[in-house]
């Protein structure tokens, strides 16, 4: 195991500056769509003649689409053609760009870690990043998330539902409130619909097309948090990984953990060796996970249903369950990375103390009752999930 202490290095906390788009289409005169033609015709031309976006050039073809201003044809084309041709790193830098811009920004005293996942969801396994989440929250480490409402292609269960399974409500926040979320309790969810609406104008072209657009590459390494923390970012291909790393790096995060996750997710498999990298200052280091070497192997849980899981989830607040090796196991080496000065052995015990001790059921229950606040109130646990354990 590695030894060193980590760099508490910031991420995402580049000034942002006016863009200066270049001569080729900074023409006052050109409207929108116009201007949204030009990068269309980079990259949906021949094999040979396609060629990539400026970072800037992404950034102004993505403002053009969010804004309304590229036609429902325009955004469509330029969407599969840019899935076809695979966004190059420069571009999604460009797209990072846009989207710190324009959505919503939180902030934390203490360095946090910001996990990126598929907005589509779960349908094979079973979730286990709500709960590291909130063993990592009642360690006092801010936690930040996002996600959205149920979206092409696969409609998986998404962030916003596993929470309210485990009593937790927190649609409807206001960004003060997703800021006060993060304040009092540590823990933060963003959620494209109410945090981010103009985004979540894209989701139904994904129906339409049937595939996941470059923008679903791009949720993977957003993060609403600004200021000192480790970016967590899923993966599943290792094409994918590589153009994670320069993309990132170009945006000027510096410390960076890929996972080679369940169904693309942060959640680090106990079935195998989880394969995983962590970057700091562009310095990628290979980093294989060994379950077997901690007690902590076994089969991946099975995705089978709102209530099983919810049953399972309570259970594995106590430490008791299916669920709870998985739980053991991401939540220890989420604090190794945030630490790899320790050994990864005793992150593990850490978390074991959590469970038993009740810090985690007591850090569910401090959110339940704040997010009880707002909108509508959260309906009490079934007695099954009472009774778990």
């Amino acid at each position: 195991m590695r030894a060193g202490a980590l760099r508490k290095c910031g991420g995402g906390d580049r000034p942002l500056q006016p863009v200066q788009l270049s001569s080729e289409f900074q023409q006052d005169a050109l409207g929108g769509k116009a201007r949204f033609k030009q990068h269309l015709r980079k990259v949906g031309s021949g094999e040979h003649t396609s060629k990539g976006l400026s970072r800037d050039e992404a950034r102004d073809a993505l403002a053009l689409m969010l804004t309304g201003q590229a036609s429902p044809a325009q955004i469509g084309a330029f969407l599969i053609a840019h899935r076809i041709r695979r966004p190059e790193p420069q571009e999604l830098a460009g797209m990072l760009d846009y989207y710190r811009e324009q959505g919503p920004a939180i902030s934390s005293l203490k360095p946090a870690i910001c996990f990126g996942m598929p907005y589509d969801g779960r349908t094979r396994t079973a979730a286990v990043f709500p709960l590291t989440a909130l063993v990592l929250a009642s360690a006092d480490i801010p936690v930040v998330l996002q996600g959205g409402a149920r979206m092409p292609i696969k409609y998986g269960i998404t962030p916003l539902e596993l929470f309210g399974l485990l009593g937790i409500r927190l649609e409807g926040q206001s960004l003060a409130q997703l800021q006060a979320s993060l304040d009092q309790h540590q823990l933060a969810l963003a959620h494209q619909p109410d945090h981010f609406p103009a985004a979540d104008n894209l989701t139904s072209y994904r129906e339409e097309l049937g595939k996941r657009p470059p923008i679903a590459s791009l949720e993977l390494l957003w993060t609403p948090h600004r200021g000192e923390h480790v970016l967590v970012s899923g993966f599943v291909h290792p094409p994918t990984e590589s153009r994670c790393w320069k993309a990132l790096g170009l945006a000027g995060e510096t410390n960076i953990v890929t996972i080679k996750g369940l169904e693309g997710s942060t959640d680090i498999p106990t079935s195998r060796a989880g394969i995983s990298s962590h970057v700091r200052n562009g310095s990628p280091e290979r980093v294989i996970l060994h379950p077997r070497d901690h007690g902590c192997f076994g089969s991946d849980v099975i995705w089978s249903g709102e209530e099983a899981w919810q049953v399972m989830a309570e259970a594995s607040l106590r430490g008791m369950g299916d669920l709870a090796r998985a739980v053991v196991w991401n939540a220890g080496c989420y604090l190794w990375f945030l630490d790899p000065a320790q050994e990864l052995g005793n992150c593990l015990l850490r978390v074991k103390d959590l469970l038993r001790s009740g810090a985690v059921l007591a850090k569910r229950e401090q959110l339940r009752s704040w997010s009880a606040n707002i909108g509508t109130p959260t309906p009490a646990l079934p007695d099954a999930c009472l009774s778990a354990g």
